[in-house]
């Protein structure tokens, strides 16, 4: 089982980035796939999930209306668009896999982990 993420990077404050999570060794069009993230000396908070089962999305009120999750089952990536980025969005973004039909927003609901890409935005 492997979740690759990758996309992070340096942008300034107003500034878009996206977010790509590659799957593999696991049926991921038939996982739920969230993304969390996390700064030092906090715990990992939830982002967004999109559920395997009817595809349904859900967000944290701090990203709603920015941030859009999307998956390509095709390509077994899951995506997250992130628009018109702040300062507070600065974390580590992890990607995840949720074996239910319809995922959860907290971190033990999730099996999968994928590795952290930084994520900076600059004011």
């Amino acid at each position: 089982v492997q979740l690759q993420a990758s996309g992070g990077g340096l942008v300034q404050a107003g500034g878009s980035l996206r977010l790509s999570c590659a799957c593999s060794g696991l049926p991921c069009s038939r996982y739920s796939m969230g993304w969390f993230r996390q700064t030092p000396g906090k715990e990992r908070e939830f982002v967004a999930r999109v559920n395997w089962s009817d595809g349904n999305t859900r967000y944290s009120d701090s990203v709603k209306g920015r941030f859009t999750i999307s998956r390509d089952n095709a390509k077994n990536t899951v995506f997250l668009q992130m628009n018109s980025l702040k300062p507070e969005d600065t974390a580590a973004y992890y990607c995840a896999a949720d074996n239910h039909p319809i995922g959860g927003s907290f971190r033990y609901q999730y099996n999968h982990w994928g590795q952290g890409t930084q994520v900076t935005v600059s004011s």
